[in-house]
């Protein structure tokens, strides 16, 4: 099935579910591309046969094959072609093996359409927020913002963009610190390299290391052929190491010997072998005092944070709030298909005086759940729900607070996973995403609040 639309870019879905193939064609129509749709291999097949496409996205597992396949035919046929794969949410296997395969990306399921629509843009250079840069041929910016902070932010990046070092990356959850990795890598000489981003809190200890080097055939129960690890995946490219410092002792030192040595060896290998990739890592927690704690290894750190990049949180951005609040607002309406509306003085003023304790990831949904509530035309502060008690001024203000500390906190606390669990229909996994936080942290969080 095919529809048109204004553009001249063309998406091919391949996806043997239905439903799931129909929501990504409304999802990829209302950014204003054209879509066919094909729901087995061989139609996909024939759809390339016959008509160009700017990009596919394909599921791994169908009826009649599975999605390296189709990366396989494109290559055949010496398309030039980006693929991402859809794959089952936790197979890494598939993930790291569509990569090897030629994939541009990929997208574990249940699918985040944020994230689909943030993929197509980058690999369409679709951001609306960069279309001066996308046409001069430079690398997209993915950090908005004209303070002193983020002015001093995107020099440095400028400047490590032409580096080989190790970058660390700190700050606050929600300040773009994987945006910043990103733009480091776009702007290198790496940028047509991969870039794997691995959240390093996500993965269970006991499989750490079989996803991050690879394994051989027969290493363990159900090993039932070879498999690359990140490491392998990201070779040439740039190796992303999200909440680094939830890496446990033992992977720490594995870790530092594969970075120190630039050699990896697989589960079940006797031969090493060499990996060529830059290291970004980043955390929410103040990595030197993990070291004091001696919950990180000092050798590690030292590897790591050679060069170390701080992210500014908004509330010290001052007039790039409005900013980016505008520029959000624009891709919300525009992926939803509504009008832009505009911010009604006292809304920016609220804005202004918020604390934004989860940064521009709070900013973002606070904006999204403001679009669904406002009359269309004009975003009132009423719309926006913050919570009076949360509110405090740049020039200091105290929070008005009548109990305890800490009750306060837990209640500020429980509401935003109560609000993270509403969003993600009782997923925990993407719950914990959503808040930027891992999934033990999070458990505990809940367990802990009684949740």
């Amino acid at each position: 099935m095919a529809r048109k639309t204004r553009t001249d870019k063309r998406v091919l879905v391949v996806d043997d579910e239905v439903d799931l193939a129909e929501l990504l064609e409304l999802t990829l129509l209302k950014m204003g591309l054209s879509v066919d749709t094909a729901n087995s291999v061989a139609e996909a097949r024939h759809c390339l046969d016959r008509q160009r496409y700017d990009f596919c996205l394909t599921d791994m597992r169908m009826t009649d094959g599975d999605g390296l396949e189709v990366i396989q035919y494109i290559q055949s046929k010496k398309l030039d072609l980006p693929v991402a794969v859809i794959t089952a949410y936790g197979s890494t296997q598939n993930a790291v093996a569509a990569l090897k395969a030629g994939a541009f990306d990929y997208l574990a399921k249940p699918v985040s359409l944020e994230q689909l629509r943030t993929l197509i843009k980058s690999a369409l250079s679709l951001d609306d927020e960069t279309d001066e840069a996308t046409t001069s041929g430079q690398p997209p910016r993915m950090l908005l913002g004209e303070s002193p902070a983020m002015k001093q932010v995107l020099e440095l990046i400028d400047k490590l963009a032409r580096s080989q070092a190790p970058v660390y990356v700190s700050g606050e959850s929600g300040s773009g610190k994987e945006r910043a990795a990103r733009l480091i890598h776009a702007q290198s000489a790496r940028v047509e390299k991969p870039f794997v981003a691995v959240n390093c809190g996500a993965i269970p200890e006991n499989l750490m290391e079989s996803e991050f080097f690879g394994y051989r055939k027969g290493a363990f129960t159900g090993a039932d052929a070879d498999r690359d690890g990140f490491f392998q995946a990201a070779h040439g490219g740039t190796l992303f190491l999200d909440e680094v410092a939830d890496l446990p002792l033992p992977m720490q030192v594995k870790l530092l010997r594969a970075i120190q040595e630039r050699k990896v060896r697989k589960v079940g290998a006797t031969q090493e072998e060499a990996v060529d990739v830059r290291i970004i890592s980043a955390t929410h927690q103040n990595l030197a005092r993990c070291v004091e704690s001696g919950r990180f290894r000092q050798d590690l750190y030292y590897r790591l944070n050679v060069i170390e990049l701080h992210m500014p949180p908004l509330r010290e951005m001052g007039a790039d709030v409005e900013l980016i609040a505008r520029n959000l607002l624009v891709r919300l309406a525009q992926q939803s298909g509504q009008t832009v509306p505009t911010f009604a003085p006292e809304a920016l003023t609220a804005l202004r005086h918020y604390a934004f304790p989860g940064n521009v990831r709070e900013l973002e949904n606070m904006l999204e759940r403001a679009l669904a509530l406002c009359d269309g035309a004009l975003i009132v502060a009423d719309d926006l729900q913050i919570n009076p008690a949360a509110e405090s001024t740049r020039e200091g203000g105290a929070l008005d607070v009548t109990d305890s500390l800490q009750d306060y906190l837990d209640r500020v606390e429980r509401a935003a996973i109560l609000d993270a669990l509403e969003k993600t229909s009782g997923n925990r996994t993407q719950a914990a995403k959503v808040l930027g936080v891992t999934f033990r942290s999070f458990r505990y969080r809940m367990e802990r609040l009684g949740i």
